[in-house]
């Protein structure tokens, strides 16, 4: 069985939804990022970055949503997920999840949030937080243009690449950003994914110690 450690956050439920989306049997060990959790000396044994999310599938533990993310849909069939044949197709899904992680995720959203809600320990800064959301906006736009008319990133169908925006838009929503239409007619359709719904509900944080 799938073993997951991680709730409460953005990066957190990527994997969950995965496994959901796949109809995988999973243990998941709900787990905050800043609870004291991570730190102990049993997860650090496991995990010496004593960070969330992190999964072991029998021997192999991973520690990055992406490449758990990745991992799971790559090794595991089931699910209307589109999957790479090819070199060329593999490449362009990693195409859009580096943009969208890269840009997105580390280096506008994750600094709204170090800046913002984590300024206690990284430093207070409106002026960084609203610079960090106008480039976050920049490639908003940028997605929604090359988005054009098609229902997904991939024109084969619902991908890793969609789940990882997916989880960035919604992050953007709750930081108070205004998504172009386009994008939010995206977001509603992939919100009604059944998978999503459920990885959203065990996405819940929770303490454990």
């Amino acid at each position: 069985m799938i073993r997951l450690w991680g709730t409460g956050t953005t990066r957190t439920i990527r994997p969950i939804w995965a496994a959901e989306e796949i109809g995988l049997e999973y243990d998941l060990t709900p787990m905050g990022p800043r609870t004291g959790e991570t730190k102990t000396a049993e997860y650090t044994r496991m995990n010496p970055k004593q960070k969330i999310p992190m999964m072991m599938d029998g021997d192999l533990a991973l520690f990055e949503s992406v490449a758990i993310t990745r991992y799971l849909i790559e090794n595991y069939s089931g699910g209307e997920i589109f999957r790479p044949t090819s070199p060329a197709e593999r490449a362009q899904v990693d195409d859009w999840c580096c943009y969208i992680f890269g840009e997105l995720d580390e280096t506008s959203l994750y600094v709204m949030r170090r800046h913002g809600d984590l300024g206690e320990i990284y430093g207070a800064s409106e002026v960084v937080v609203d610079s960090a959301g106008e480039y976050a906006m920049r490639h908003i736009n940028v997605i929604e243009e090359l988005l054009g008319t098609r229902e997904y990133l991939m024109p084969q169908g619902f991908s890793m690449a969609d789940m990882l925006l997916t989880t960035c838009l919604q992050w953007a929503v709750a930081y108070g950003l205004t998504l172009p239409v386009r994008l939010t007619d995206y977001l509603s359709r992939i919100r009604e994914r059944p998978a999503l719904q459920r990885a959203q509900e065990a996405n819940v944080q929770k303490t454990t110690i």
